[in-house]
């Protein structure tokens, strides 16, 4: 499923912070719209709000792309999930429909199948964190994250969505999300959506200076970056963060 992720701007979460994702694993190419660009998700809802920066998904028979699956198709995947209880495909399949149609503790439910039928698979991993994530289950999404970067920990995909459990969590933990998204600045320095994510990070926890530093570092590397002005507006607000 292709993936447009946000985050900042956007009254509501966390004071104009808010991030729109996808379904998706980390090894494909990913595809990134910023703030100003919201994806088709419910912005009302924590559901919708998740990490940007996650890639295209293949594989599990299908494209996920968050466009939703007529009732038909979610039902005879679903039917040929349990009939085929040791087919791995068919519970990926039976999830990344219930996915698109929004029920994430389904999709979940199926994943976990497929978890028991392939445990050391890193994209299952990586959907189970995605699914929980964008089931609000942030302390439960971090733990697929963690076990998908033990298998690879130089993601900087998954590193900056761990990043962001923190961020969305009650209460929100930017410490630990900024520590996260350096470490996949690491990985990538010029990883766009970490970078983003970062400087609202910063912006949040009231570090004006680091957030204005790493505003100009994302300029640098993507001056075209529609997110800039917005991200430079709520750095400049007066509003208590």
């Amino acid at each position: 499923m292709n993936k447009d992720k946000i985050l900042f701007g956007v009254a509501g979460l966390i004071a104009g912070l808010v991030v729109g994702f996808y379904f998706a694993n980390s090894i494909n190419q990913q595809t990134v719209t910023t703030a100003a660009q919201m994806p088709s998700a419910q912005l009302a809802s924590a559901n919708s709000n998740i990490p940007p920066g996650h890639p295209d998904i293949s594989g599990a028979g299908g494209d996920m792309t968050g466009q939703g699956a007529p009732q038909a198709e979610v039902l005879a995947a679903v039917s040929k999930a349990e009939q085929s209880p040791n087919d791995a495909d068919a519970q990926l399949k039976a999830a990344e429909l219930y996915y698109q149609i929004n029920r994430f503790d389904e999709a979940i439910t199926y994943l976990k199948k497929a978890y028991d039928l392939k445990p050391d698979d890193r994209e299952v991993l990586v959907h189970l964190g995605n699914a929980n994530f964008d089931g609000e289950h942030y302390e439960e999404a971090e733990k697929w994250y963690m076990a998908a970067l033990a298998k690879k920990s130089d993601d900087p995909n998954v590193r900056t969505d761990l990043g962001l459990t923190f961020v969305f969590r009650s209460p929100p933990n930017f410490d630990r999300a900024i520590q996260e998204f350096n470490r996949s600045l690491e990985a990538d320095p010029n990883h766009i959506q970490t970078l983003q994510n970062l400087t609202v990070a910063y912006n949040k926890k009231g570090d004006t200076a680091k957030a204005k530093a790493t505003l100009a570092r994302l300029e640098s590397v993507d001056p075209g970056n529609s997110a800039i002005k917005q991200l430079r507006s709520e750095i400049d607000s007066p509003v208590t963060k």
